[in-house]
């Protein structure tokens, strides 16, 4: 990927060319959706766009001290490290692959380091609106690496550059960056109880090796399947978010991956990251992620606030590209309506004179997706998930109509759909408290992380969590388990939120 360069044109030009170029492909790239039909035609692109940039990053460095005389500022080279970044981030969102975010970390690690984008940053208001940028994308890596000490130093530098901004630059209004603000510390507020405690993601350190687990039966298993691709959406009014990532997605998002072998508990070491991006006193992420005895991630489509319309197309799009093995997960989270009719006893009773399956029972009740009033166009109904039955789908609906979907089960079009479903009680784990920040959906919480969000239905929360959750063995959990049981107050609310 060496440039070729011709003795007769200046060092600068070669460079403003690629420049140029570069700047190009990286605006189409930005305008493609994630979950474009044609995946490796987007995969072709984006090596062109990232093979431009390492020529661009390359070039610079072997020809700095001439491009510096010649006008090259430092926010220029932080820009384009900047960029780098952003296309390992947008990458990993694609593919769900743990070492392009890895990558984006050590960019913007040396960016921070290097401070790129101080110098003049108080007389330039736009030079100040790129470091806010950088450190809002860096704070969402971070926050998807479990990179908790980073995101409250991310955190605290944010702050008080939006300070900073508002007392020089008195006539611009960073109205939007207090929000960026709030929304960040909400987040980490509600997610207090997570912190410090194991992560979501499976951790070879501290589970069994999949190998170990006891294999199916062959009389049971037909094929071998395997989960290949995840969609994840949310739809509350005023949920926790940062970004477009909800808390609820963000936990569903990170209990789907594998934590990195054995980096969780090792001892920070310095490294170059790749393109000759300086590190130092880094976690070799790259190098634990490369575990060949580990499955992939699954790809997972992440969609804040989505139209029925945009929903059914990426789920269509990843249908058509799913493997013969695969498996797709559908996380839909979303308060319901309408009046669920339950047609079991009609399939049950054939002197109803309902057919199986009947269409009254695919259209009684459904998430709902958009404000109300605008009758179905903002609405997912069972009977929208059913042509795509044609492949192995788990389905994850956190609803309190969630009982509607079991009208899917005798409808499907080829395959056996799995359905979890939560309880039809509105219970939150913010009832626990009223002092406590909305902490998400119950039922995700089970799902993700069940021992913190069985002490949220007692009642313990904060520290106390933290301990539990390191000093209860199983059998002893299991023992406390009864005795907890044994007090009528605790049986009485668990029985009240439906949970037993």
């Amino acid at each position: 990927m060496q440039v070729q360069q011709n003795p007769s044109i200046p060092v600068s030009e070669v460079y403003w060319s690629l420049l140029h170029k570069a700047d190009k492909k990286f605006s189409k790239i930005r305008e493609l959706p994630y979950y474009h039909r044609n995946r490796h035609e987007y995969d072709a692109y984006f090596y062109k766009v990232f093979k431009v940039y390492t020529q661009l990053w390359k070039f610079q460095q072997e020809n700095r001290q001439k491009l510096v005389e010649a006008g090259l500022r430092r926010s220029e080279i932080g820009e384009i490290a900047s960029r780098i970044a952003q296309l390992y981030l947008g990458q990993y969102m694609r593919t769900s692959e743990a070492s392009y975010l890895s990558e984006a970390y050590i960019f913007y690690e040396a960016i921070l380091s290097r401070e790129y984008f101080k110098e003049g940053m108080f007389q330039d208001l736009n030079l100040a609106s790129k470091q806010l940028r950088f450190i809002s994308r860096f704070l969402m890596v971070c926050l998807l690496l479990n990179r908790r000490e980073m995101v409250q130093q991310l955190l605290h530098q944010l702050k008080a550059l939006v300070d900073d901004c508002k007392r020089t630059f008195q006539e611009t209004d960073f109205k939007e960056w207090k929000l960026v603000i709030q929304e960040i510390v909400r987040f980490l507020k509600a997610d207090t109880a997570f912190m410090n405690i194991r992560p979501l993601r499976y951790s070879i350190v501290l589970e069994c090796h999949p190998d170990s687990l006891p294999p199916v039966s062959t009389l049971v298993v037909r094929r071998s399947l395997r989960l290949r691709d995840a969609i994840l959406s949310s739809y509350h009014h005023n949920e926790v978010k940062f970004s477009e990532l909800t808390l609820d997605t963000f936990r569903m998002l990170q209990c789907l991956e594998w934590e990195p072998s054995g980096s969780f508990y090792q001892p920070n070491v310095a490294r170059n990251g790749q393109n000759g991006a300086p590190g130092s006193g880094r976690i070799n992420y790259s190098q634990d992620i490369a575990d060949p005895t580990l499955p992939h991630n699954p790809r997972k489509a992440v969609l804040y606030r989505p139209s029925v319309t945009h929903f059914l197309a990426v789920l269509a799009t990843v249908c058509e590209e799913l493997p013969s093995d695969g498996v797709i997960l559908i996380y839909l989270s979303a308060s319901g309506s309408g009046m669920y009719v339950d047609a079991t006893s009609d399939r049950l009773n054939p002197s109803c004179g309902q057919s199986k399956g009947d269409d009254s029972s695919l259209h009684a009740s459904c998430l709902n997706f958009g404000s109300h009033g605008n009758g179905g166009i903002n609405s997912i109904y069972p009977s929208d998930l059913v042509p795509f039955t044609r492949r192995p789908l788990f389905l994850v609906i956190d609803c309190d109509s969630s009982e509607a979907f079991e009208a899917i089960n005798g409808v499907q079009k080829g395959e056996t759909a799995a359905m979890l479903l939560s309880s039809s009680s509105s219970y939150q784990a913010s009832d626990v408290s009223s002092s406590r920040q909305p902490s998400g959906s119950l039922f995700t919480i089970f799902l993700t992380a069940p021992m913190q969000a069985f002490c949220l239905l007692l009642g313990i929360s904060g520290t106390d969590i933290d301990m539990v959750s390191r000093r209860l063995t199983l059998s002893l959990f299991l023992f406390e388990l009864y005795e907890l049981f044994s007090f009528p107050e605790y049986l009485r609310k668990a029985n009240a939120s439906g949970y037993i």
